[in-house]
């Protein structure tokens, strides 16, 4: 009996967008590679065909490549073959990655491939290691890499026919404005971009957004190719759902190495960086303080309030301060939100409990672990009648979310509170739950989010809440 098929990943992309061709240069990029003893995936071979397209001009079908596979596929071999043909053909080559350590790496990798291949360093071809600044140039040809790691400046001044940008993920605008025109002289241009996709403390932009462009079909003279679920995996465990977005698994990567992240990995980043689960929101951005600023209203000036108040006040998971906001509806149609106060947890809470007790309070949200049940204990003590709204997960997802929209939509004004606005333009993104959802972290370890989170909560509860409309009799 025949001994049964040996299992491995999906060999072609789950979703991907390629002109059409008729020509490819792949078969002359994967016998240099093949001549330092390495051999190609199938799914490798796919891809590097699709890169090295060729039109009628002998030009690139695609001068702008991204592609984005799972962690320890071996994504960047292909690049490497292209890599490796240019620098035998005498193109001028810049690679970049996000870490030093990444480029380093490739650098590693690369001068190890020419060596393998039979090429002699000093006879054949030049190498400097300099970390940050590495370089490999043979001279027969001519055909120079340099390896940089990526900054806002870094490649201006310079020429080159390749631009790779490794860990694309982490691209940012800045980047892309210093190195998109180091190619523009040349007669025959390419980009490749490859990663995966964004996570919670990403920070690029343009990789997400080429992609989002090539799937919408609209791009001249792009590709892209991607391996990914379409949605958050409800069974972190499913079997076809590793094999159908590691190509890879089963052939240099396998099931008890991925099935040992099970544990280590948290929930979303394993969706992310195992299964290409790409997150529906923006996860680089923050809070830009043009946006905030554009909501400040002058404490002058300041509009007509009406109903009652809404707090929102919030625990920070370090166990240090507790932070309290209130909201309230304006006449015009918006909500305006302030924040009252952030004091050490160690202080106890009769301030909060002082303020609930005078202030004209419609809801009181709660949120913290290590400070809900302690305080809704003393507002009962104290007196306090009203019952406190402890959220769920689901319910401080929804919450984040709708103050994302208040900000996009302008329906939240404040009075610029140096306090508030240091923290709300210095944070990011982070994942909550399993369904897509976020909410904020600091970027300055000096700055509280409870601050923020209280102010969200407050502007969640008033926003959520139908105005009491009297009612009318009539004779």
């Amino acid at each position: 009996m025949a001994a049964d098929k040996k299992r491995i990943g999906r060999q072609t992309p789950t979703k991907s967008y390629v002109l059409e061709y008729q020509r490819s240069k792949y078969q002359e990029a994967i016998s240099y590679y093949e001549k330092s003893g390495q051999s190609v995936l199938e799914w490798q071979r796919s891809l590097l065909r699709d890169i090295m397209a060729i039109n009628t001009e002998h030009e690139w079908t695609h001068m702008t490549i991204g592609y984005s596979v799972p962690r320890r596929n071996g994504k960047t071999e292909a690049v490497y073959m292209r890599e490796l043909w240019g620098l035998f053909k005498g193109e001028h080559i810049i690679h970049t990655a996000h870490r030093t350590s990444t480029s380093h790496s490739s650098w590693e990798k690369l001068k190890r491939l020419l060596e393998k291949s039979g090429l002699v360093e000093g006879t054949d071809f030049r190498s400097i290691k300099a970390k940050g600044s590495e370089s490999l140039e043979i001279f027969e040809t001519e055909g120079v890499i340099h390896y940089r790691t990526r900054t806002g400046s870094g490649g201006l001044g310079e020429g080159f026919d390749l631009l790779v940008v490794d860990e694309a993920q982490e691209y940012t605008g800045d980047q892309q404005s210093a190195l998109r025109y180091t190619i523009s002289s040349s007669m025959n241009p390419q980009i490749i971009m490859c990663g995966t996709p964004p996570t919670a403390v990403s920070k690029g932009t343009i990789f997400p957004k080429y992609r989002e462009t090539c799937l919408s079909g609209n791009p001249e003279d792009s590709m892209w190719a991607e391996w990914s679920i379409e949605k958050m995996a409800e069974d972190r465990s499913d079997l076809d759902l590793w094999y159908e977005t590691n190509p890879s698994l089963g052939l240099i990567i396998n099931e008890r190495s991925v099935r040992g992240e099970l544990s280590d990995t948290e929930e979303t980043d394993f969706n992310i960086q195992r299964l290409g689960l790409w997150i529906q929101y923006n996860q680089s951005s923050a809070i830009c303080a043009a946006d905030w600023d554009a909501l400040t209203i002058d404490r002058d000036n300041m509009p007509a309030f009406k109903g009652r108040l809404f707090a929102g006040i919030k625990y920070g998971k370090d166990n240090k301060n507790v932070a309290l906001s209130i909201a309230v509806k304006t006449t015009d149609q918006r909500i305006y939100i302030e924040s009252l106060d952030c004091r050490e947890i160690a202080k106890g809470n009769p301030w909060l409990i002082d303020f609930l007790l005078n202030a004209d309070v419609e809801k009181i949200v709660i949120d913290g672990a290590n400070g809900q049940s302690l305080l809704t204990e003393e507002m009962k003590d104290s007196g306090i009648k009203k019952k406190p709204i402890l959220p769920k997960v689901a319910e401080i997802i929804e919450a984040n979310s709708a103050f994302t929209q208040g900000i996009a939509s302008k329906s939240i004004c404040h009075s610029g509170q140096p306090s508030l606005r240091q923290v709300a333009t210095n944070c990011d993104k982070r994942s909550i739950g399993t369904n897509g959802g976020f909410g904020y972290k600091s970027q300055i370890d000096e700055f509280d989010i409870a601050l923020l989170d209280s102010a969200i909560l407050s502007y969640w509860a008033c926003a959520t809440t139908k105005e009491t409309r009297k009612q009318r009799i009539c004779y």
